[in-house]
């Protein structure tokens, strides 16, 4: 190891840049979801747990979209189906 490194040709920031489309952000989650995302993604043979948090945030906002009547109607049947008609 050298007693000295010569970093004058050093720059500061991220090593990989943000692909097009992409923001790097800092988030603080809990423990325990992130637990969870990271089981999911070992379990499924490897991938990127990050990628399968950005997916998660996808599908709820699509589900948010959804027309009120269409809402409507899942939670009535959810609720129908849980009190057993």
């Amino acid at each position: 190891m050298d007693v000295e490194y010569d970093f004058s040709q050093g720059r500061r920031g991220a090593i990989d840049p943000t692909p097009a489309g992409k923001t790097r952000i800092t988030i603080r989650l809990d423990d325990e979801v992130l637990a969870w995302f990271r089981e999911q993604v070992h379990a499924a043979g490897g991938g990127n747990y990050q990628s399968l948090i950005n997916e998660a945030l996808r599908q709820h906002i699509q589900q948010q979209r959804q027309p009120l009547e269409t809402t409507l109607r899942r939670v009535l049947r959810e609720e129908l189906e849980r009190v057993g008609n």
